[in-house]
């Protein structure tokens, strides 16, 4: 069969999701992506650029995750695709224009509102790598479970440099540090006694990102209790650096970093809050929770609320660790042996690549109320985000010839 991606395509935990798919389903299938397009386009990139990619035109507006049709119904025919798996997509017109070509589509779930979950009876198949999303959309006809996972073999431990700066917290902040909750794990870090390091991985500067805490931040540093890495990592990461994971996070889809600590042999302290504490075992064989002092929603109305963790217990769970410094090989040992045996992501897709050959095209009445609900919100979001029928030159330029704008650029 063949099967086709829509997905930001370039250095990103979303693209890395995609990723995973595409490897697992090119196994049985022919798997083509067609990069929508997000904060940049990865084109020349040997780690995200091939002859299997197929890199969107410009929409006609600016509402997030909009695609040109036309482009995109050319690339569904020129490549006979058959099934096609969209990620994180808010705008519902080419789901529907899949429809109308009688192709197969599914999304994994990530984001959604109380507003568009209606919307999701569109699709054909729905994919929850979690128990949380599950529990929102098993009242699909054809809702599919299949644990998240990640690669045990690419996400494995490397030699530890024992006894040098006591225990290593490490943390990934990525791009968005106030949602993985950065802020918070520095404010208990800098609690904490006794011999320990902190070790971050950026994609922005935590100083700009936090200038309430720039003080506390220049006092790690110039103490050596913290390390800073502000700048893009491609897998298998920075893990290596730590010895325990720490993701306070106040909300996630899935929490992608989580299960790649948890590979590469680190026990991980996260929210007692899902989907987060899915991932932590039932009797904290590989890992500990913390307790959630407030929930709160989100600005844009996601569907589940925001949490945040008590600073008591973040601290508690940290000293845990420097307390038992002296077993700390046993305990990333526990981590990657129960990593291994639950996060495999070939173990838990075995079944994927047959599941969706077998998958069937809802009927039209079945959905057709969901139809109206995808419309409907179309409609109000493509007036909202509008485009002017002039071109500017820069946007002609970007869109005929993206490496050279792409150069330029960066040469500005």
């Amino acid at each position: 069969m063949k099967i086709g991606i829509v997905t930001t395509w370039f250095e990103r935990g979303a693209a890395y999701v995609s990723k995973q798919f595409k490897e697992v389903l090119e196994h049985e299938h022919d798997v083509f992506i067609y990069a929508r397009g997000g904060e940049e386009f990865a084109i020349g990139d040997p780690n995200w650029d091939g002859d299997y990619v197929t890199w969107a035109k410009k929409p006609l507006t600016f509402a997030f995750t909009d695609i040109n049709l036309e482009n995109f119904r050319a690339w569904l025919l020129d490549n006979e695709i058959e099934l096609v798996l969209f990620n994180e997509q808010k705008i519902w017109a080419p789901v529907l224009l899949c429809r109308d070509l009688n192709i197969k589509t599914g999304a994994y779930i990530d984001y959604y509102t109380e507003e568009i979950v209606p919307c999701f009876g569109v699709y054909d198949f729905l994919i929850c790598n979690t128990e949380r999303h599950r529990s929102v959309f098993e009242h699909h006809p054809q809702c599919l479970f299949f644990p998240w996972g990640t690669d045990t073999n690419l996400y494995q431990p490397q030699e530890h440099n024992e006894g040098e700066g006591g225990v290593k917290f490490f943390h990934s902040a990525g791009m968005s540090p106030y949602r993985k909750g950065t802020d918070l794990l520095i404010k208990a870090f800098l609690r904490l006694e006794g011999e320990a390091k902190l070790i971050v991985h950026s994609q922005v500067d935590l100083k700009a990102a936090f200038p309430q805490l720039a003080a506390g931040i220049d006092k790690l540093l110039s103490s050596g209790s913290l390390e800073l890495h502000e700048y893009t990592v491609s897998a298998p990461g920075l893990y290596h650096l730590g010895d325990v994971y720490v993701y306070p996070s106040r909300l996630d889809g899935i929490g992608l970093t989580i299960l790649e600590a948890a590979s590469a042999g680190l026990p991980i302290i996260v929210p007692d809050n899902g989907p987060m504490n899915e991932f932590v075992g039932e009797h904290g064989e590989n890992g500990k929770t913390v307790n959630i002092e407030k929930l709160w929603s989100r600005w844009d109305g996601y569907y589940w609320p925001q949490c945040e963790v008590s600073l008591d217990s973040l601290h508690e769970s940290l000293k845990f660790y420097v307390d038992n410094q002296n077993n700390i090989q046993n305990l990333k040992a526990q981590a990657r042996e129960y990593a291994v045996c639950h996060f495999s992501w070939e173990n838990n897709t075995k079944k994927i690549a047959d599941t969706l050959s077998n998958v069937r095209v809802l009927t039209a009445e079945e959905v057709n109320e969901a139809k109206k609900s995808a419309l409907k919100y179309d409609d109000k979001m493509l007036k909202k985000h509008a485009k002017s029928k002039k071109q500017l030159f820069v946007d002609k330029l970007e869109e005929d010839y993206p490496t050279l704008y792409k150069i330029l650029k960066r040469t500005k």
